[in-house]
């Protein structure tokens, strides 16, 4: 795998000659979000004092690959979390020069894809071919690919080198982040997540599809990258805080002599189903349910009937 290189953080407000050194030493007052139009990263960003973006700009900024074009999404409001070492410097507002570079540029990309891709397979290598890029304001070219394994491509550089005669990078990604850059409609029915609203792709696991009740059938709950949909992660955080208030389905409650399994939890009815011998059926409100002080669960009276009898419910 191609390795970026990341110079040594440098002192001072911005610095003009690179995307791998630090731009900013404080988070600026004037912080933005933007999407990189070709590689569709997402960057947090800032102007200079004597310019002024706005929602919707198509920017000129510095990216971890180079200066390229981005558009601005809209201010940050939350800054917390925010890494300055990743805050991206915008150099100007994109000019009619720019578009029209950007537009040569993708048509150049279709053919150099077309011309890596033979290679790629002249060569017998393992390796899938994802996107070419060249970058806005550099004699460069950058092909991202996936694979299995290790790929010895020094060969394929030369080659490429020898035709292009400019600056070649290969950067090997993972299948989600193929999604990514390419893009594409999910089972949803709406654009890739990955796509369309972060590139900051959170680690997805079969539990949170577990805690959500969701069919482990690996077809319903993968996305089209062949892992696990991104949107699991989004009401994990909610579900498991709500399931700490709640019995587990398969425990057991003795109540009124008898001993009921619970059958089901739903955390938005907020309601727990339970059975128990000879057909018995209860459900039951999780208010009505507390905690022994020797383990397990209990069950309340209705409050009506706890407010007759004089009990705390």
């Amino acid at each position: 795998m191609h390795k970026e290189k990341h110079g040594n953080k440098e002192k001072g407000r911005h610095q003009n000659n690179g995307a791998s050194k630090a731009e900013f030493t404080t988070l600026p007052e004037s912080l933005w979000r933007a999407r990189v139009v070709p590689t569709n990263d997402f960057e947090y960003c800032s102007p200079p004092d004597d310019l002024s973006v706005e929602r919707g700009d198509f920017v000129v900024i510095s990216t971890r690959y180079g200066k390229d074009m981005a558009r601005i999404l809209g201010p940050v409001k939350d800054r917390k979390g925010v890494d300055v070492t990743h805050v991206r410097l915008v150099h100007r507002l994109a000019s009619d020069h720019d578009f029209s570079r950007r537009e040569e540029l993708e048509s150049r990309e279709d053919e150099a894809y077309k011309i890596c891709r033979n290679k790629i397979a002249q060569l017998g290598l393992a390796m899938k071919l994802v996107s070419a890029h060249y970058i806005l304001d550099e004699q460069k070219v950058i092909f991202f690919f996936t694979a299995e394994n290790r790929i010895d491509f020094r060969e394929l550089v030369k080659q490429l080198v020898s035709f292009f005669k400019m600056r070649i990078e290969l950067r090997q990604i993972g299948v989600r982040d193929e999604s990514r850059v390419i893009g594409g409609v999910a089972v949803c029915g709406r654009q890739y997540c990955c796509h369309g609203l972060t590139d900051k792709l959170s680690p997805v696991s079969i539990k949170m599809a577990k805690e959500q009740n969701l069919s482990l059938n690996s077809l319903k709950i993968s996305g089209p990258c062949g892992r696990l949909l991104c949107c699991l992660s989004y009401e994990h955080e909610h579900y498991a805080t709500e399931r700490k208030n709640m019995p587990h389905e398969g425990s057991r409650i003795h109540h009124e002599g008898v001993n009921y399994k619970v059958t089901e939890v739903n955390i938005f009815t907020k309601r727990i189903h339970l059975a128990g011998p000879e057909g018995r059926r209860m459900d039951v409100p999780s208010a009505q349910l507390f905690r022994k002080n020797t383990g397990g669960w209990g069950i309340l009276p209705p409050r009506d009937e706890a407010d007759d009898t004089g009990q705390e419910p």
